[in-house]
């Protein structure tokens, strides 16, 4: 029917809706489903070395090739609320995501040059952490950044914005595992 898989390129189209649950889910969570549905195995705990290591795994299987994922149908709910999130001010700084990712792209922000946010090379190598990190792992980072309350890994609010960020970065290359300062 043309929507399977194949694991060679499923990073480059997540997150992505899921019929089976009826909401949108990442490469983590996936992961995750194929684990206890087909394995009978637990899932892993978010930003669990296990779980960072196969979403790495199966995301760098993709490297090199185009980030490609789909707002329609069921999934432009989740795109809308993503753009909404993206361009709402939050935490004691009153910031939103696009003051720093599209007003201030290339400036320095304590020592380190803004990006576009685009979450290509996640999960990443972190000179930061010292370590590898999720995607939702920097999204929380962001929000401690500008002094507001971060949301669960996993949470609707972060996979939403996921979803927005990968459109943003539709085109780019898969650098899966990259390295960021």
């Amino acid at each position: 029917n043309g929507t399977a898989l194949r694991v060679s390129d499923a990073a480059t189209r997540y997150p992505r809706f899921a019929s089976r649950v009826n909401s949108l889910v990442n490469l983590e969570q996936q992961i995750n489903a194929c684990r206890t549905r087909y394995l009978q195995a637990p899932a892993l705990v978010w930003e669990s070395e296990n779980l960072l290591s196969l979403t790495a795994f199966v995301a760098g299987l993709a490297r090199g090739k185009p980030i490609n994922v789909r707002i329609e149908g069921p999934a432009r709910q989740y795109f809308e609320s993503g753009r909404r999130y993206y361009q709402t001010r939050r935490g004691q700084l009153n910031l939103a995501c696009m003051h720093c990712h599209d007003q201030n792209v290339g400036r320095k922000l304590r020592g380190d040059v803004i990006s576009q946010g685009h979450g290509n090379g996640f999960p990443a190598y972190r000179l930061q952490w010292q370590k590898p990190g999720s995607l939702h792992r920097r999204l929380r980072n962001c929000n401690v950044g500008v002094r507001a309350q971060p949301m669960p890994y996993g949470s609707s609010t972060y996979l939403a914005l996921e979803l927005f960020l990968a459109w943003r970065a539709s085109g780019l290359r898969v650098e899966t595992p990259a390295v960021r300062p």
